[in-house]
């Protein structure tokens, strides 16, 4: 297997989504080093309008502050609570936009990707991402809440693996399409149980 050598030096602003919390990490990379440059949670509340537009704010932000010049972005993965997916689903549209307002490259990378990358294993708990983003950045104590770390971890991945290919082939869900039950769930406001 050849291992691509296209890692460029840079900041890259790596972002764990969603709409009431918001990890974000601000990573430089020259050569092998890694820096945290910063760290931390976006907090909103409220109605959700009100909470993307938080988000939007203090995105932006950032982007303007440091200039990073790639956005890394968890994946979308696939649960059973379809309002979560949607929620988080809306949180990643907000950074994209961001991100192209400011010209930073896109590099999204699936839960379990960025889990191997940092912790060795696809599965590994999110303790142990965060003792080796600890480890990493040399952090004198693992980033709290987790939504840090998994920043931080998005950012290490993209900073050690570069890029993924653009056309990188999804598995197939065995499921064959939504049912009643999804739409009426949906409609009702209330997450599947299925």
């Amino acid at each position: 297997m050849q291992r691509r050598q296209n890692l460029v030096d840079g900041r890259v602003l790596g972002i764990d989504p969603g709409t009431l919390r918001v990890g974000f990490a601000i990573v430089d990379r020259a050569g092998n080093s890694f820096t945290a440059v910063e760290y931390g949670v976006i907090r909103a509340s409220g109605p959700l309008p009100g909470r993307l537009k938080v988000i939007f704010e203090q995105l932006t932000v950032l982007a303007e502050k440091y200039r990073p010049t790639l956005l890394a972005l968890e994946d979308v993965f696939f649960g059973k609570d379809i309002r979560a997916m949607e929620k988080i689903g809306e949180g990643r549209a907000i950074a994209k936009l961001v991100a192209a307002q400011h010209g930073m490259e896109l590099a999204e990378y699936p839960p379990a990707t960025v889990k191997l990358a940092v912790a060795g294993n696809g599965a590994a708990s999110k303790e142990a991402v965060a003792r080796m983003v600890t480890a990493a950045f040399r952090l004198a104590e693992p980033p709290r809440p987790s939504d840090a770390s998994d920043a931080l971890a998005l950012a290490l991945c993209h900073c050690t693996r570069g890029p993924a290919p653009a056309a990188a082939a999804r598995p197939r869900s065995r499921r064959k399409g939504w049912t009643l039950q999804d739409v009426q769930v949906l409609a009702a406001g209330r997450s599947s149980r299925s």
